[in-house]
């Protein structure tokens, strides 16, 4: 594939695995650049990236935000809660106002699922979806693609187990179809609460027991409890979540001794995953967050119509 020759990024589901493989494969080079001594690049001089988060984000918005730093654009933070929206604002008012001012690409975060997707049809700059409802988190998804790739090559083959709040989970629905895209076996797992039956729509394992799947796993990538997003109490007590689905010191050894582990964080240590597991030589969840930063240039790179890297760039870079 020669580009990725589309305006915007608004979920999984759109792209191909020939476009998923050509951002890992790009976000190669951009992770060299962003490690190196210099680590700019002239490839956004001269544009403006807008971040618009109307729900919080540390990880996400920050990882953006530098990637469009490390590309030589120009960069907006809209703080929503100190802006216009506040005074009632809609979001295409705002997001015109962003375009009168010349933004070239807008990333987005919303409570409202499929908010990036309709302002895609109504601006001229580029859309990137932050997040958005519990319907998707495609960058998210991109760069736990990446992070498994860089360690194991290849996702074909391998079983991966999603766990935890599947339910509320917009990582989890973008991570199983960037898994399924390119091979992997997926299996969910979490309280029957929070593992609705609307998930065997896209033919995947589910299952409540989390000590008989653990040993079949090569990658293990936990989710966190979003208590913000839950209404009423879906499980009798963090307790018992955490005696039956929290990954303990005691389940890792049922683990293969090769296996990952993964979280996109914030994680809530103690009660989805133990410290001493969270910080274990398997886990790689502080190279997500480096990672998150390459893929994001990556996205924003083959979006402004860049190519393919030959091989020898990448060696030479």
């Amino acid at each position: 594939m020669n580009a990725l020759n589309r305006k915007d990024l608004l979920d999984i589901k759109s792209l191909s695995p020939e476009e998923i493989l050509l951002i890992c494969d790009t976000a190669k080079y951009f992770k060299d650049v962003f490690t190196r001594d210099v680590k700019t690049v002239p490839v956004l001089r001269g544009k403006t990236v807008c971040t618009l988060f109307y729900e919080p984000s540390t990880r996400t918005r920050l990882s953006f935000e530098l990637a469009a730093k490390m590309l030589s654009a120009n960069t907006i933070n809209v703080p929503v809660t100190t802006s216009s929206v506040v005074k009632g604002e809609s979001l295409i008012d705002t997001v015109r106002t962003l375009e009168a001012m010349k933004a070239d690409y807008i990333v987005m975060r919303h409570a409202a699922s499929l908010a990036p997707h309709f302002l895609s049809k109504n601006i001229d700059g580029s859309v990137i979806n932050g997040g958005d409802g519990f319907h998707a988190h495609p960058t998210q998804a991109l760069l736990d693609t990446y992070s498994i790739i860089e360690k194991r090559g290849t996702l074909k083959g391998l079983h991966i187990g999603i766990i935890g709040d599947i339910k509320h989970s917009r990582v989890a629905r973008s991570d199983l179809l960037a898994f399924k895209k390119l091979g992997a076996k997926v299996t969910l797992c979490g309280p029957s609460t929070l593992l609705p039956d609307e998930f065997e729509q896209y033919g995947v394992d589910m299952t409540y027991d989390f000590d008989e799947l653990l040993p079949d796993l090569d990658v293990v990538n936990m989710l966190r409890i979003q208590r913000e997003r839950q209404q009423g109490s879906l499980f009798p007590s963090i307790r018992e979540y955490n005696l039956l689905y929290c990954l303990t010191e005691e389940r890792f050894a049922k683990c293969k001794s090769d296996v990952i582990i993964m979280h996109p964080g914030p994680m809530n240590r103690g009660i989805e995953i133990d410290d001493a597991i969270a910080d274990h030589p398997n886990s790689i969840i502080n190279e997500q967050v480096t990672n998150g930063v390459a893929v994001r240039m990556a996205v924003f790179y083959l979006l402004a119509g860049g190519t393919p890297f030959k091989d020898e760039e990448n060696q030479e870079a």
